[in-house]
């Protein structure tokens, strides 16, 4: 079921791939990147650990336009690990994020729009040492974000805001739901809430050779706590060397209240906070 699910997110960047040089109505874009590092060491003095990671990163879209008539879609995937010595393959940056926006030109600029957005996970998450007990899985937890409102667009940007909006958080792995993990309630294997999105996103060379690429989204719900606004913000910076090798800057940072976090006191209870990822590696690039 999981595979059918991604390979079904998949198909129509590859078709709309495909369709490029017939139909001149779609833009299609996509890069792929691997970074890798490896330390090695034997009967070192100054001590340390030999370890090896690597992030693999897939980067779509497929954009429509004709007449008043737009369709963008953008995919992106990452999935890293990272091994030490004796110790496992562990799992150390995981993502599925897809976005698709259907609008209708108002005037210059501005779009009625449909938003469609889905972030999840491909594989089982784990508080290591501990490998026994999954914190998270694949759709466990998946969220599905459906508005409508206006969207702003120039070349690079665009900001849309949709006052009707609903977010649809999925746990579906029994054990995590009986916990109430990610914000259900405990025993169920849904959350619905009702609120208004505003999701940007902003794309720019800032100097030869060097490309921001940020985007963030803000959700707030109308029903329960409207105030305590869920954040989810992405931010890199890619630093082109040549043609295949490039610099990656990234960092993800996501409050979402309704989901607690274990602190470092074993003793108190979860709450929410602030969650940070950075990750930064020099590796292969390949556009298409």
């Amino acid at each position: 079921m999981k595979k059918l699910l991604i390979l079904l997110f998949l198909l129509p960047a590859f078709a709309f791939a495909q369709q490029e040089k017939k139909d001149t109505l779609w833009t299609t874009s996509g890069s792929t990147t691997l970074n890798f590092s490896q330390v090695s060491l034997n009967n070192w003095a100054a001590g340390g650990k030999s370890s090896m990671s690597g992030v693999m990163m897939l980067n779509l879209s497929a954009n429509y336009k004709k007449d008043k008539l737009s369709w963008d879609n953008t995919f992106d995937f990452r999935y890293g690990f990272l091994k030490e010595e004796d110790q496992e393959l562990r799992k150390s940056d995981d993502m599925i994020d897809i976005s698709s926006k259907l609008g209708i030109e108002a005037k210059k600029n501005w779009y009625y729009t449909g938003l469609l957005s889905f972030k999840s996970q491909f594989a089982a998450g784990y508080n290591y040492p501990d490998t026994d007990n999954a914190i998270s899985k694949f759709m466990a937890p998946g969220y599905l974000n459906l508005g409508l409102g206006m969207d702003y667009k120039t070349d690079g940007f665009s900001v849309m805001m949709a006052p009707v909006s609903g977010k649809f958080t999925f746990v579906t792995d029994d054990d995590l739901a009986a916990d109430g993990a990610f914000g259900v309630e405990p025993g169920n294997n849904l959350r619905a809430e009702l609120g208004a999105t505003v999701k940007a996103q902003l794309k720019k060379d800032i100097m030869k050779n060097v490309t921001l690429d940020t985007k963030v989204d803000f959700f707030s719900n109308y029903l329960d706590q409207p105030k305590n606004i869920d954040v989810d913000w992405t931010f890199k910076i890619i630093m082109k060397v040549n043609d295949y090798l490039s610099a990656n800057l990234i960092t993800q940072m996501i409050y979402d209240n309704d989901v607690k976090i274990q602190g470092d006191d074993p003793e108190s209870s979860p709450s929410p906070g602030l969650q940070f990822m950075e990750s930064f590696g020099v590796g292969l690039t390949f556009k298409f």
